[in-house]
């Protein structure tokens, strides 16, 4: 039996197959515009057959047919068609389209429409390939970076992986740099992009990253951390007077580590507004709002030595986070984190935009390991989440306080 013949395609059927192809290989074929490579890249030129018929089959189509050669005849983009006569007994010879030729990777972006935005990542990983060769194989997994950044930030960029070049262990905050127009909230969103550059710039190798976004930046960039700040209540009139009365402390963790706070409890919670809400409990403080930077906690004396109980959003990543925390206190309990807890604000579940990533959490108890792995099931729901802060003050304060 006769292998059945690819169906015609039209120029809407190939820009579809074109999409694809440049989804799926647009940054092994940037990688190609480095000179070395180019020679090894066989992607070109690339041929799209276009599904010429027999005549049996023109003959159950003859209007699509017709259709299919006019839309090719009536074509105007990148690239070249090569046409083909056939000698059919009923239908005469036919002048048909039989493929389509691309002689290069701007060609085919032409086709699809992100001929721009190809022509400037290209343009641009050349000149930065030119300057630091390392960077060859890095780029192209930043192909968006290339492509779509402003000049500004483009620049500004370029700007700071050099002068940590040069200076790569200067041991300033990235407040001091002198780069034109750097600020902290431009380099937030950045960090994890300006290690990497900067990694393969000097040759250095690169770490994963771990629960936390950019763990390394500071260590890889050579730059000084600012110091993290802790906030945290203390919710004892008698520890209170021990600290002049303060109640409500934001402090680097230096100096809290170096504190004799004789703290029976401590409750951590995921978010300020809870801590906040806090009333009075004997012997008790609250930490707030550490989010994965509870490793912090690990360099506290004061808090290994008491009893530690951790109280965050009930979905992956407070549990991730709790995960995280018993690395440094082994053990840290958990507080309304549960099933009963989960299902008795059923009417407040919100959507997790982006779960954890990770199947298991090994630091977990099995009861809180059954609720993390219902919630990446999806075993109640489309990414269930339970924000700490929707649950009844009445219901969490009760816990809290049978809890000590």
């Amino acid at each position: 039996m006769l292998a059945q013949r690819p169906p015609l395609k039209f120029p809407e059927d190939v820009k579809k197959e074109l999409k694809r192809r440049f989804r799926n290989r647009h940054r092994e074929w940037l990688a190609a515009s480095n000179m070395a490579e180019q020679a090894e890249d066989c992607a070109w030129p690339l041929e799209i057959t276009l599904g010429v018929p027999t005549e049996k089959q023109a003959l159950k189509q003859i209007e699509t047919l017709r259709a299919w050669v006019t839309a090719w005849q009536d074509w105007r983009g990148s690239g070249s068609i090569s046409w083909n006569e056939r000698r059919w007994r009923k239908l005469g010879t036919q002048r048909l389209p039989e493929k389509l030729t691309l002689g290069d990777a701007a060609e085919l972006a032409r086709w699809i429409g992100e001929l721009e935005r190809w022509k400037q990542a290209q343009q641009r990983y050349i000149l930065l390939v030119e300057r630091w060769p390392r960077l060859a194989n890095r780029l192209p997994r930043h192909f968006d970076i290339l492509a779509d950044y402003s000049d500004v930030d483009y620049g500004r960029l370029v700007d700071m992986v050099a002068w940590i070049e040069k200076h790569p262990a200067s041991r300033l905050y990235p407040r001091q740099l002198p780069v034109c127009g750097l600020d902290s909230k431009w380099l937030e969103k950045r960090k994890t992009l300006v290690a990497d550059l900067v990694d393969a710039v000097l040759g250095e190798p690169s770490d994963e990253g771990g629960d936390s976004p950019s763990p390394d930046f500071y260590r890889r960039c050579g730059l000084r951390e600012p110091s993290q700040r802790i906030r945290l209540r203390i919710l004892d009139g008698n520890l209170r007077q021990r600290f002049g009365g303060l109640s409500d402390i934001a402090s680097p963790w230096e100096q809290l580590a170096e504190l004799d706070f004789p703290a029976s409890n401590v409750f951590i919670v995921e978010n300020l507004q809870t801590g906040l809400a806090f009333h009075d409990l004997p012997g008790s403080v609250v930490i707030m709002q550490l989010g994965y930077g509870v490793d912090v906690l690990g360099k506290l004396p004061w808090v290994a030595q008491a009893r530690c109980i951790y109280w965050g959003d009930l979905d992956t990543h407070g549990f991730a986070i709790l995960n995280r925390a018993r690395n440094h206190l082994p053990d840290l309990e958990s507080l309304l984190m549960d099933a009963a807890t989960l299902y008795k604000h059923k009417n407040l579940w919100v959507e997790e935009k982006m779960q954890h990533a990770a199947d298991a959490l090994p630091l977990l108890t099995d009861s809180e390991q059954a609720v993390y792995q219902a919630i990446k099931r999806n075993s109640w729901g489309q990414h269930i989440r339970l924000e700490q802060e929707r649950i009844a003050w009445d219901y969490a304060w009760e816990a809290l306080q049978q809890a000590i």
